[in-house]
């Protein structure tokens, strides 16, 4: 069941097209990647998703409500956390999540839930000012599930992380997606995306560029080849769609020249610059 569709969506700003026409769909519990380099149109995209702007033409329905006409019944559906942590530092991480449980209308076990989910339980006494950005990361995810919604908006989740924490949050992530939640990425880490999404799309200039699991983008876009491990020492990197390079393997390894051999398919940064002619983060 798709849990999010989107048909011709288009927003502009004075003429200009933030968000072109771009069409897409996302199924119940799955890791949907949303990848672009600033500017391209991510947040705009996500602004309009979460009821925040009106498109200026186009369609999206959300967690069964559409964008536009049921707003309001959207809000309770979905969760956002934008990359900006703003929360309140001299306040204890159960006390921001109070505040908030006040607007959502849930009761104290809630809070001891989502505190627990994030793995906060032991630390929500604790003021903000002596949290890590982790953790303050882990918070704002508790935040944005405190009224259970059945869509989880992540923008930039693990920016500025170090790996330990992002790969908790990243672990996190996972689990929600396996819990039946449905996940709206954004990242600017190509290896993020690959290790959690089942599909993601690239953007570029407000338009969706490629939309597929990344294992079959780095296939029909990537270049196949193989890294080879020497046994005289040394190593080189071979294509295995170029005649010359398949030839070269195999004389080297009739001459017991190879010793090992691993694939070297492409990453999924390489096939955006490939399609866009851009990176990432410029």
């Amino acid at each position: 069941m798709n849990v999010i569709e989107v048909e011709n969506l288009t927003r502009a700003f004075n003429g200009l097209r933030a968000v072109d026409g771009i069409s897409f769909t996302v199924g119940e519990g799955e890791i949907f990647g949303f990848l672009g380099p600033n500017g391209a149109g991510k947040t705009t995209t996500i602004r309009v998703l979460t009821g925040q702007l009106r498109p200026t033409a186009g369609k999206a329905r959300v967690a069964g409500c559409d964008v536009v006409r049921e707003r309001e019944e959207l809000k309770p559906r979905i969760g956002v956390v934008f990359e900006q942590q703003n929360l309140y530092e001299r306040l204890s991480g159960r006390e921001n999540l109070a505040f908030s449980a006040r607007l959502y209308g849930v009761d104290g076990q809630r809070i001891n839930e989502a505190l627990e989910q994030v793995g906060l339980r032991e630390r929500g006494k604790d003021r903000l000012q002596h949290y890590s950005n982790g953790m303050k990361q882990r918070l704002l995810i508790a935040r944005a599930l405190l009224h259970r919604p059945s869509v989880l908006f992540l923008d930039e989740p693990t920016r500025g992380l170090d790996p330990t924490m992002a790969r908790e949050i990243r672990g996190l992530v996972a689990d929600l997606a396996r819990q039946g939640v449905t996940i709206f990425l954004t990242t600017h880490y190509m290896e993020e995306a690959d290790q959690l999404c089942s599909r993601v799309a690239f953007i570029n200039q407000g338009k969706i560029v490629a939309l597929d699991t990344p294992a079959r983008l780095k296939m029909i876009h990537g270049d196949r080849c193989v890294r080879v491990m020497l046994a005289g020492g040394g190593s080189l990197s071979l294509s295995l769609d170029d005649a010359t390079d398949g030839r070269r393997l195999g004389e080297l390894a009739a001459a017991g020249q190879v010793l090992t051999l691993h694939s070297a398919e492409a990453t999924l940064e390489e096939v955006f610059i490939r399609l866009t002619g851009r990176r990432l983060v410029e």
